[in-house]
């Protein structure tokens, strides 16, 4: 198959990285990351984590959905960054600061973040916010996150496929280590009340998992309402949905003729693009790298 980012023109226009805490994080984000860990959430703010291209803005719609008794009018009340704020992102315009959008917010906030459980502000847990984190089993996130980087051009340059697989498996792109990630937050998900979700448990029960994030915030909807969330957050009312599917970013930021911001949103499509040879490599790498924890990951093979 032929990638979409083997070759650039304007690959010197890409934000470089730098190497935060033994994480590597676009080079704005490292330069402010002291005012980011220097946040202070309000105690009824919610965090929602993920490692990028996780299932992130399918959630972030879902919370807002319960929280607004599924009125899908008042959830396009402006884009989803606008909506909940992405904690860390600086810039560059017109990707409004996430802790300036925060400042002009009243709590209880619902706060998106793509950082590694080590470097989310401690207010976060002093404060006992509730945390949901989703997880995406490795193959099918490396490919999502590749065909990102080839249109997300604050990222740094995503290469060709066969290195960006190296990168990914090594913990070089940006915000860090796979492995890491999701170690991390499953590690300390029962310390720190952190409702933990699978990606591939949301597609096959949408229902079941919004019914559990329900239970976790401490909502409560009719059996209708729920329906009808389960409809307006599925792939191609999303897709569709032009606050909720990223075509407000221009395209200087999001290239959206190399990829869009919702590509396929399917389980198992890592099968279209990993080589024999590169599936046996990643699945040893995948063993040594998860042997000192049980996550019951599902769709590897």
């Amino acid at each position: 198959m032929e990638f979409c980012c083997r070759h650039r023109e304007n690959s010197r226009d890409r934000v470089k990285s730098e190497w935060m805490r033994g994480v590597p994080l676009m080079s704005h984000i490292a330069e402010n990351f002291d005012s980011i860990w220097a946040f202070r959430p309000d105690p009824s703010d919610l965090l929602i984590a993920t490692y990028p291209k996780a299932g992130t803005t399918w959630t972030q719609e879902i919370v807002d959905l319960l929280l607004h008794n599924g009125d899908a009018d008042a959830c396009k009340r402006a884009p989803t960054p606008v909506r909940s704020p992405f904690l860390e992102i600086y810039g560059p315009p017109p990707i409004p600061s996430g802790l300036d959008l925060l400042k002009t917010m009243d709590p209880p906030r619902f706060i998106k973040t793509h950082l590694p459980f080590q470097l989310v502000p401690p207010g976060f847990w002093e404060n006992k916010c509730k945390t949901i984190y989703v997880a995406r089993n490795a193959r099918d996130n490396l490919v999502s996150y590749y065909f990102f980087d080839c249109m997300n051009m604050t990222q740094p340059e995503p290469g060709p496929w066969p290195e960006y697989v190296q990168k990914f498996m090594r913990g070089e792109l940006s915000w860090g280590s796979w492995y890491d990630h999701v170690k991390g937050y499953w590690r300390e998900k029962d310390n720190k009340n952190i409702l933990y979700l699978f990606y591939e448990d949301m597609k096959e029960n949408p229902r079941r998992e919004v019914e559990r994030i329900m239970r976790y915030l401490d909502v409560s909807v009719s059996d209708e309402v729920i329906s009808k969330i389960v409809e307006l957050t599925s792939f191609e009312k999303m897709k569709d949905n032009p606050m909720a599917n990223y075509s407000c970013i221009p395209a200087p930021v999001f290239d959206h003729s190399k990829s869009s911001f919702m590509r396929k949103g399917k389980v198992g499509d890592w099968k279209n693009h990993f080589t024999p040879q590169q599936q046996k490599m990643f699945e040893d790498d995948y063993k040594e790298q998860m042997k000192d924890v049980d996550i019951p990951f599902r769709n590897l093979i």
